[in-house]
């Protein structure tokens, strides 16, 4: 493998932990953020304390708050920003990127208000000739940071593209699999963080495996079904990108999504439960977007309907989920 010059940007947890990783694969990483103060402190510890304590920044990751010299210098951009910022970051790109620059992203989740598709979200700002790519599947910051066995799907609707990101990003403990169903790696990345606070919602009303498994089941039947929308195949959903994502994030406590149902299942309020977890919950806005695209083509989605409810029209989780509970019993209800 050749090494590469690669600029992350975002220095969050995810961003962080990916820069780790394809540093200590043996790349050349650029991470930058948008706060100089952070940045400082990154520099100054070689290391990400608020986001990942106790892992040490590899000799070949060094950091940086300039986006336009970061992103002039690198033809290979991997961003990692929330999806709220994802066009915002495009745009102060634009002028510095490289005509044959490769944009990758590991940003999860639906457009605020327009309800695109990060990769439309690409091709509307800078181009539909732009080389891209998106990291996608069932991980944690944490354990890519702390190099633990990992397994996502690189996707992009050129299978040569795809095949070349997975083959950089690959390492003994990082496994890559090219995929050209961008589409339904991005659904599954976005909804299965709705879905995760339904089951955290089920948990924290301590409803039991049972439930939760039901969630889960009945979830990905609605992940299938707004996927038709965009001519996604059901089988593009029961690889890492899609199930494996969603089993990881309904049932792991280091999922801020599932983490923050846990806590309105428990009887807090949105606002402490943001205020505890301390990061971006991604599914608050998802629940959203998806809310309205349901709206646009007439899906029945109770899942996510009942999520979106919770979160933006006061309705309360233990009514919620009996419902849903109560409507998995039904003959109509998706259970295949």
């Amino acid at each position: 493998m050749t090494p590469e010059k690669i600029a992350v940007l975002g220095a969050g947890s995810w961003g962080t932990a990916m820069a780790i990783s394809m540093a200590r694969a043996g790349h050349h990483i650029t991470l930058w953020g948008h706060d100089p103060a952070h940045i400082s402190q990154l520099r100054h510890d070689h290391s990400n304390a608020q986001f990942l304590p106790g892992t040490d920044f590899p000799n070949t990751l060094t950091v940086s708050d300039d986006l336009h010299s970061t992103v002039a210098e690198h033809r290979f951009l991997m961003i990692a920003v929330p999806s709220h910022a994802f066009r915002e970051t495009l745009l102060k790109c634009q002028p510095q990127l490289a005509n044959d620059a490769i944009v990758t992203w590991i940003t999860k989740g639906f457009e605020t208000d327009t309800g695109l598709l990060a990769h439309e979200v690409v091709f509307e700002t800078l181009g539909k000739n732009t080389s891209i790519a998106l990291v996608s599947g069932p991980s944690f910051a944490l354990e890519v940071a702390d190099n633990l066995p990992t397994a996502v799907v690189v996707a992009s609707p050129d299978i040569k593209v795809a095949t070349w990101v997975a083959n950089t990003l690959r390492s003994s403990s990082f496994l890559t699999f090219p995929s050209d169903n961008i589409a339904s790696a991005e659904i599954g990345g976005s909804m299965k963080n709705i879905l995760a606070i339904a089951a955290g919602i089920s948990d924290g009303l301590g409803y039991g495996a049972n439930a939760r498994a039901a969630l889960i089941t009945l979830g990905l039947s609605e992940m299938v079904q707004l996927g038709n929308v965009y001519h996604c195949s059901e089988s593009s959903f029961l690889g890492l990108a899609g199930v494996g994502d969603l089993v990881l994030t309904c049932t792991d406590d280091k999922s801020r999504n599932r983490r923050l149902g846990l806590q309105l299942g428990q009887g807090q309020t949105i606002a402490d439960a943001k205020a505890l977890i301390g990061q971006e919950v991604e599914g608050i806005h998802a629940a959203k977007e998806v809310h309205a695209i349901c709206q646009k083509w007439s899906l029945d989605m109770p899942i996510c309907n009942q999520v979106y409810k919770i979160l933006y029209d006061g309705l309360s989780p233990d009514v919620a989920v009996r419902y849903l509970l109560t409507r998995a019993q039904k003959p109509d209800a998706h259970l295949s």
